[in-house]
């Protein structure tokens, strides 16, 4: 059986989501029908997994929740970069869980202290149901030495883990590119950020995999932060040469319009030679000319042929 197009079509209310809300503005007809809330929409932004969260894009395309958007935006805009110790040092516990309660009701409070900002973006990875690199084979984490390794292995992520990874490398990268004012390079950063990164029960193994970890992390933030580097090179050496360019072009123009175009530096001496013999025979003949005319005038104004006289 064919279905065809919608028929009877009216606009009854507008409508909008809230994700802690549920539905608003939905009519009391359709109320029975439809949740208030969404079976997968969370009353808090920590402990639950990225899929019951609001979720958004950052500059780099990974798409991780707002929540960690939010913490970093207002993270930089206060500084944190450049507070020595940050990621380090641990914010006041009274102020973090106030701002939890308000972050919880979509709300971020105005003048947290940075280093409670950088303990809620740890506490976030820390607390989730499953950590980001869980769902690596631990057996091929051990076994990783080289930088192409463990670029090898994190490819084997799931999407929304390896978003999440990539988003905290930029931010550790983000971090140890003020290293010379926070004191944070990037073995610092990976050995506090290597605990919340994965779970394990083994209290042995986790010690274990948690120094790999922090291996992982390492080598990734540095890798990151080297190929920014050399990216920033290759564009500031192309402006250089589009620079250099439009200067040889100026000096092109300038030539044209003087009237003298020098294809190459071989030519530049004998063409200059030319012009100068040139106009030196020139102005020779026109003052012999001139000087013969004067002198071969008869009285009555003829031009007489110039004479010549032999030496005695």
């Amino acid at each position: 059986m064919d279905i065809g197009g919608p028929t009877n079509v009216r606009h009854v209310a507008h409508v909008t989501f809230d994700r802690f809300n549920g539905f608003l503005g939905l009519p009391s007809e359709f109320e029975p029908d439809v949740p208030r809330k969404a079976p997968s929409a969370s009353a808090t932004v920590f402990g639950v997994s990225t899929e019951s969260m609001q979720l958004s894009y950052d500059s780099r395309g990974n798409c991780v929740p707002v929540i960690l958007l939010l913490l970093q935006s207002r993270l930089y805009d206060q500084g944190g970069l450049q507070v020595e110790g940050i990621f380090r040092i641990t914010g006041d516990n009274s102020e973090e869980e106030y701002v939890r309660e308000q972050l919880n009701k979509g709300l971020i409070p105005d003048g947290i202290d940075v280093h409670c900002l950088a303990g809620l973006i740890k506490a976030w990875f820390r607390e989730l149901p499953r950590g980001v690199l869980d769902p690596l084979p631990s057996e091929q984490v051990m076994q990783c030495e080289s930088e192409e390794d463990f670029v090898k292995v994190v490819r084997l992520l799931p999407q929304n883990e390896a978003s999440l990874l990539n988003w905290a490398i930029n931010l550790m990268a983000d971090v140890i590119q003020f290293e010379h004012a926070n004191k944070m390079n990037s073995r610092n950063l990976a050995l506090v950020f290597a605990p919340n990164m994965s779970q394990m029960a083994d209290p042995l193994t986790a010690l274990m995999y948690a120094v790999q970890v922090m291996k992982l992390l390492k080598i990734l933030t540095e890798k990151t932060a080297r190929e920014r580097k050399t990216s920033s090179s290759a564009v500031e050496r192309r402006g250089n040469n589009e620079v250099e360019v439009s200067d040889k072009e100026e000096d092109s123009e300038e030539e044209e319009e003087d009237g003298v175009h020098i294809n190459n530096e071989e030519e530049a001496p004998e063409r200059i030679r030319v012009a100068a013999d040139e106009h030196k025979s020139g102005s020779m003949k026109s003052e012999f000319q001139g000087s013969s005319a004067s002198d071969s005038k008869d009285n009555d104004g003829a031009v007489q042929p110039p004479i010549r006289t032999n030496p005695i």
